[in-house]
């Protein structure tokens, strides 16, 4: 029987990848919108330009308008 020992290889972090624009570009328009949409829920779903009819968008978005600054009273 032979004995063979492994020789230590040198440990390197790992280097960061490159992600391409063309792959990060749809997840980017995508937050893009999603935070349009919650902002418009709970900064402006009330009045005249309300999708829903009642309060209830008005009330579920109520303590997120008062911790966002906006304006309901």
């Amino acid at each position: 029987m032979s004995q063979t020992a492994a020789l230590p290889t040198p440990v390197h972090p790992p280097l960061p990848v490159a992600i391409p624009l063309r792959q990060l570009l749809p997840w980017a328009a995508f937050g893009l919108l999603l935070a349009a949409l919650v902002i418009y829920f709970v900064g402006a779903e009330q009045g005249a330009i309300s999708i829903f009819s009642g309060t209830f968008v008005h009330e579920f978005t109520h303590d997120g308008r008062h911790l966002l600054a906006f304006p309901c009273h």
